[in-house]
């Protein structure tokens, strides 16, 4: 038994996603400091730590040959920037010059993606690292190789070992990122069970906009995930474990898109069925299948086979049989709404047979379309088209990229000024505390600054108490290994962890004393010139793009609704277009729970219309459930069911959604609309007895999403209106 617990532990630990991460680092330190003690060369030790810290830190996923043309084109942009600081190092206003040029080209190469944007982020830090081993030896430039060279040595050590992890073990970030995915949707289920609480007058805006933030997660998850794939199926064909992963990623959304669904609004279930177990009988069910899409996740992250438990097949059952009970009762008041209970049943039921169908995955149809769209530039004409569509002021990446030039360059002049002691510390905490909102770099400043602190007090505690050598190389490496383990969950904490590595690799070849107050005034230095920068220069304030992104939002609903019309036409087809719509709405609505989180972060005066926008937040995920139930159930339906008035409704909706977004854009409130929306609900809602239940559905759907249209149109008006008492009542869940 004891050796049966080790062995599952030794699993459990080998499925972290930080564990290999923190392992390949572990090892590359390890291996320097091995190196530079057995040749008695510790003046080695701080260029190839950093230059394993940078090559780490540009690290991209990637198949095992992606990851070598990556590593190869990292080298080449590090030894680059490497040699053209040495070069421009004695020269302080040709240096400064390029300085901000070349942080501004750099940090413009994210318009191209993430793994463009990864590897120049990682080229600048590299540079700078450059410029604090030149300081180090008091600004000589007597060897132009050496310095240069140990860097990018540091930095290849790290890239071969990632690249030889990455052929021994290419599966395992796909099996990491399915697992995130599947623990989101679990979260996100556990969550809209919620909703099924039978209580009147529940706070239902509230748990929608919870929701709405957590349907966030899930779509960065699902976008995670689909890149990771897509890396590994490139041009050729999926091998077959690939292809096993693939359909686990469109189980996934399928169950994504029933999950998100709505049927009907939950105060009228509540009200209507108080005295019933049916609303109860759903939240248990949903949280059954939670349950199971989180047992589901540990399985693939164990490699483990997914044993599907019977409780939820029991459990919808018993939601089967209290609504054939709520049926015999014949009660005229419950008919429509024990038809879209009936739909919820149906929706609930088909979930239910895609988690069974994850447990073999390998039997599952092929999917029509397995194409994954991928949003790389494949030729230089692309990359010039997106570069040009970037450099604008009204780009969120050309403010950045320009505020981050403008800061590196005040910091060079600030050091030069002032002259402080380890001065190129200032660029460097700058590099990263500066963030492209203001509440991010808000929180990375003051996280920057309290781990700086933590590890300074921690460092000179540790000097006392460990004078020996070898053991301040083992605290260092621990240090090292503690950074990259904790700086995506912990920055806090990685920020202590990487100060207590640096004051323990100088203390090897000098004085590791007198780096901790320069450490800590460089930090403060650095920070203050970023904090400024993000305050003064081209600000993002959300509040005043909330307007564009809420557009955008509604523009992206208007094309899914479109999409998904077409489908009843047509018959349902999960192609890459439908996809790619239904990805995108849900993209648009994570976008503004994320500029909302940011807003929060902002001076009072920019987030005045916090709560207008939650509301709209909390709407627009109302909008994309309505339309969800519309795309889990899509169906070719005859042309005499569809019916002119359910194409009519709809390309209406779609019209007057892309017309409050119009509108919104150019910052002017909606007009009245041409079509009256709550009449033409209850048009809908006039259904025969006879009617087909998919054509029932539709009219259902439709007239939900009209009854949101008015709401919607009074609250773009409150977000046009700065100075109205939008912002008075509290958030929704605050």
């Amino acid at each position: 038994m004891p050796a049966t617990s080790l062995h599952q532990s030794l699993r459990r630990l080998w499925a972290l996603e930080k564990f290999s991460y923190s392992l390949r680092v572990f090892v590359a330190l390890t291996g320097c400091m091995a190196l530079s003690w057995t040749q008695d060369r510790m003046d080695l030790l701080i260029p190839l730590f950093l230059g394993i810290i940078a090559s780490a830190l540009a690290e991209t996923d990637d198949s095992w040959r992606g990851r070598l043309q990556a590593l190869l084109v990292t080298l080449v942009c590090f030894a680059a920037a490497a040699f053209a600081v040495e070069l421009l190092f004695p020269y302080p206003w040709l240096f400064v010059a390029a300085l901000a040029l070349s942080t501004f080209a750099l940090t413009m190469l994210g318009a191209l993606g993430e793994r463009y944007g990864t590897i120049a982020s990682g080229t600048l830090i590299l540079a700078i690292y450059t410029m604090i081993t030149v300081d180090q030896r008091g600004g000589e430039v007597a060897d132009l190789w050496q310095q240069p060279l140990l860097l990018v040595a540091g930095a290849a050590w790290y890239g071969l070992l990632s690249v030889l992890w990455q052929a021994l073990f290419s599966q395992q970030p796909v099996q990491q990122a399915l697992a995130r995915v599947f623990r989101e949707l679990g979260l996100y289920l556990r969550l809209k069970a919620a909703l099924f609480e039978p209580v009147r007058e529940l706070d239902v805006e509230a748990r929608r906009l919870e929701l709405a933030q957590q349907n966030g997660k899930l779509v960065a998850a699902l976008n995670a995930a689909k890149e990771i794939i897509l890396h590994r199926v490139g041009k050729g064909r999926a091998t077959p474990q690939v292809n096993r992963y693939l359909k686990l990623y469109f189980v996934a959304q399928d169950i994504h898109e029933r999950a998100s669904s709505s049927h009907y609004p939950y105060n009228e279930l509540a009200e209507a069925f108080f005295h019933s177990d049916v609303l109860f009988r759903c939240r248990l069910l949903l949280r059954q299948q939670g349950r199971a899409c989180r047992v589901l996740a540990e399985a693939i992250e164990l490699r483990q086979p997914f044993a599907y438990q019977r409780a939820s097949a029991l459990a919808l059952d018993d939601l089967n049989a209290s609504l054939a009970y709520l049926q015999a009762q014949h009660n005229p008041q419950w008919r429509g709404l024990l038809r879209s209970l009936h739909a919820l049943a149906s929706n609930l039921g088909t979930l239910e047979q895609l988690l069974g169908a994850a447990s073999n995955p390998d039997a599952l149809a092929e999917a029509q379309d397995s194409t994954l769209f991928d949003r790389d530039p494949h030729s230089l004409r692309e990359v010039g088209e997106r570069l040009r569509q970037q450099l604008t002021p009204t780009s969120l990446l050309f403010r950045h990229a320009l505020r981050l030039a403008l800061a590196l360059a005040a910091g060079y002049g600030v050091l030069h000024w002032i002259h402080p002691e380890q001065g190129y510390w200032i660029l460097l905490t700058t590099v990263f505390v500066c963030q492209p909102s203001y509440g991010a770099t808000r929180r990375k400043l003051v996280q920057r600054i309290a781990g700086t602190v933590l590890g300074l007090i921690a460092g000179w505690a540790l000097f006392d108490l460990f004078p020996g050598a070898p053991l301040q190389s083992l605290i260092a490496v621990a240090a090292g290994v503690a950074f990259f383990a904790t700086r995506s969950t912990r920055y806090t904490l990685a920020t202590a962890a990487i100060t207590l590595m640096v004051l323990f690799c100088f203390n090897q070849v000098g004085d590791g004393y007198g780096l901790i107050w320069p450490r800590l005034i460089d930090t403060l230095l650095g920070s203050l010139i970023a904090g400024l920068a993000v305050f003064l220069i081209l600000p993002d304030w959300q509040g005043r793009r909330l307007p564009s992104v809420v557009a955008n939002t509604l523009r992206c609903h208007s094309r899914y609704l479109r999409e998904i019309m077409l489908q009843y036409a047509s018959g349902k087809r999960d192609d890459l277009a439908y996809r790619l719509v239904r990805r995108n709405a849900h993209n648009a609505d994570a976008a503004l729970s994320a500029a909302l989180a940011n807003m929060l972060l902002e001076p009072g005066h920019f987030r005045r219309e916090a709560d207008t926008g939650f509301r709209c937040l909390a709407l627009s995920h109302t909008l994309l459930s309505y339309l969800s139930a519309l795309g889990a159930h899509r169906a070719a339906l005859p042309a005499e069911l569809r019916g002119g008035l359910i194409e009519q409704t709809a390309e209406q909706l779609a019209a007057g959604l892309d017309e409050i977004a119009r509108q919104l854009a150019l910052r002017q409130a909606p007009s009245a609309p041409t079509l009256d929306e709550e009449a033409r609900a209850g048009e809908l809602e006039q259904l025969a007895e006879d009617l087909d239940e998919r054509q029932r559905l539709l009219r259902t759907e439709l007239a939900l999403i009209c009854r949101q249209m008015k709401p919607l149109r009074e609250l773009v008006t409150q977000l046009l209106q700065p100075d109205s008492e939008a912002g008075a009542a509290q958030r929704p869940g605050a």
